[in-house]
């Protein structure tokens, strides 16, 4: 017995099995580093890739759906964006963008109006091809003249609602100056001046126009027809596209991406109106059948509305002669029309 054992001994020395026992200890060691190599390498390359951008927003609206939708339905997401809204007055944005405090802005007329001034803007994307704004006023005005003495909400000067108002008046052959106005920052403001009595009337879309209704108030007259003024999509800096064109195309990306989600989910786009606007069923499903047929297929600016604005512009302020719209947009990063 003993003869056996000292031929184990002999057949495994005591140093060969240290040296076993280390080498399964470098091997797991092995196997840990590079785990955690692959691990910091993925971490690395997620933080590399995850790209900010900040959006300027006046107020809450329907026509920022698409946005809405991107955020809320992880679009953003899966282009590795994290996105921040952020609240402010339409006329600060343009200079907000210039200035790096945010990335983008959704008003195209401001932005034309912008860059008519001379900022270096641009428009990625415009996907509306027309205006859906309506004068709601309070039951006891009939007329337009009914106006003349009366204050009447609008969200700032020189943004939408201020440039079809003003068509109104010119069409109903009202001096402007007789009409007082009250700046609001934006639609959801307006509405809540409207339904606090503090004014006669203002300038609203859907879904506010038929929440207005339903309050006793009344759609007065449509004014999308009275002008040429374009409405929403994402407008950015020369020096963003410059430094931060891959970061630009994905947002442009998503936002498509958005759109498309908005065409093909009725049900879900309803219920997220509802929601977020606290209106009831049929108003929600008015508001998604508006949205739907303002969005046009391409996400590009029709230059004959445009230049219609530009027009508009010339008769307020000195446009210079050969301020060329197309070189204020830049479709490039748009996806291919399926």
């Amino acid at each position: 017995m003993r003869r056996k054992s000292q031929m184990r001994d002999i057949a495994t020395p005591p140093g060969a099995k240290r040296k076993s026992e280390a080498d399964q200890h470098r091997r797991i060691l092995a196997s840990i580093l590079v785990i955690l190599v692959l691990t910091l390498d993925q971490t690395a390359f997620s933080a590399e890739h995850m790209y900010k951008i900040r959006i300027g927003f006046p107020s809450l609206a329907f026509s920022y759906m698409p946005f809405y939708v991107a955020q809320e339905q992880g679009i953003y997401k899966k282009y590795n964006i994290d996105s921040e809204y952020i609240q402010m007055g339409t006329t600060i944005q343009p200079q907000a963008v210039v200035a790096g405090n945010i990335n983008y802005f959704t008003s195209v007329s401001a932005g034309i109006s912008a860059a008519v001034a001379g900022l270096p803007l641009v428009i990625v994307i415009s996907f509306c091809d027309s205006s859906p704004w309506v004068l709601v006023t309070n039951k006891d005005i009939n007329r337009p003249q009914d106006l003349i003495g009366k204050t009447v909400a609008l969200s700032g000067v020189r943004t939408s609602p201020y440039y079809f108002f003003q068509a109104f008046l010119k069409k109903s052959e009202i001096n402007e100056k007789e009409v007082s106005t009250i700046n609001t920052g934006g639609t959801a403001d307006s509405f809540r001046a409207l339904t606090s009595n503090r004014v006669v009337a203002t300038v609203l879309t859907p879904p506010f126009d038929d929440k207005a209704v339903s309050l006793g108030y009344k759609k007065f007259m449509q004014l999308g027809e009275l002008a040429d003024i374009p409405y929403v999509g994402l407008i950015t800096s020369q020096n963003e596209i410059k430094n931060n064109r891959e970061s630009v195309r994905r947002t442009v990306a998503a936002v498509m991406d958005s759109l498309g989600w908005l065409r093909a989910n009725r049900a879900e786009s309803v219920k997220m109106i509802v929601d977020k606007f606290k209106v009831n069923q049929s108003e929600a499903e008015n508001t998604y059948t508006t949205l739907i047929k303002l969005l046009n297929k391409d996400g590009r600016l029709n230059l004959k509305v445009a230049r219609g604005y530009i027009d508009i512009l010339r008769q307020e302020r000195p446009v210079p002669a050969d301020f060329d719209i197309q070189k204020a947009v830049d479709f490039s990063m748009l996806p291919p029309v399926r």
